[in-house]
């Protein structure tokens, strides 16, 4: 059986509380969605990171600055 479905998806505004791992963030429409998790040591770690300071309290609201393309490119 063959299916097709055509859409047509505005959006003005999205809002992505949290990412983790096993996040699946989807627009539209999907016919299967397989899980999969791959793990590579591609900095050749021999040991477990350190703890994260537990004196800075969380801020999810963090601004990163972003530099256009061009301005990015001149400054080479």
């Amino acid at each position: 059986m063959n299916l097709y479905v055509q859409q047509s998806i505005h959006i003005r505004m999205i809002k992505i509380g949290g990412i983790t791992n096993s996040s699946v963030f989807q627009i539209g429409t999907s016919g299967i969605i397989k899980p999969a998790a791959y793990l590579y040591n591609t900095g050749n770690f021999s040991a477990p990171a350190p703890s994260a300071a537990a004196d800075q309290p969380y801020n999810p609201n963090v601004t990163v600055s972003m530099q256009s393309g061009a301005a990015a490119s001149s400054s080479r």
